[in-house]
């Protein structure tokens, strides 16, 4: 999908149209995984300085079956690196299929209540709630939100940009 249709791409949209002048950067990369996201942060941190940091990584990890450890390292890691460059941070939670069993699975995705625990930092326990049992908002893979689903996934996001930025 083009990059504009995606919910980062509406993000700026609905910040515009609500004469917010907040600049959005998308550092994200297709197929990241934690491990890059945190060799990769600092150094995009440092460029731009922003007020808000929304790390939303972890999918990938679980897909190959990492360890989750390790992820959560990461993700800690790239926590406090956001939070020492003074960055509010908001972490979004991975859904994972249930490939790698109930434990891994359940594992996964309390991790990010951990870590938000940890860091207080807001959580966004998933992006595609409200929808994640509809295969219609699912690519063929049914694990990719499609562009249908963008509007809801910025929905499920917007409120904790709201008072991160403190805007309501």
């Amino acid at each position: 999908m083009p990059q504009a249709a995606g919910w980062v791409g509406l993000l700026k949209q609905r910040l515009s149209e609500n004469q917010l002048a907040f600049r959005v950067i998308n550092a994200s990369i297709s197929g990241d995984t934690t491990a890059s996201g945190a060799n990769r942060i600092a150094r995009a941190l440092n460029k731009t300085q922003p007020a808000l940091t929304i790390i939303q990584l972890g999918g990938n990890d679980g897909l190959r079956g990492l360890s989750l450890s390790e992820m959560k390292k990461n993700l800690d890691r790239m926590i406090d690196i956001a939070k020492s460059h003074q960055s509010k941070v908001i972490l979004v939670g991975v859904n994972l299929p249930p490939n790698y069993g109930r434990k891994y699975t359940q594992d996964f995705f309390a991790t990010y209540q951990q870590l938000a625990d940890k860091h207080h930092v807001a959580l966004v326990p998933t992006l595609l709630e409200g929808f994640e049992e509809d295969p219609t908002f699912f690519q063929a893979d049914q694990i990719h939100p499609t562009i249908e689903a963008q509007d809801d996934i910025l929905d499920n996001v917007w409120p904790s940009i709201e008072t991160a930025l403190q805007l309501n």
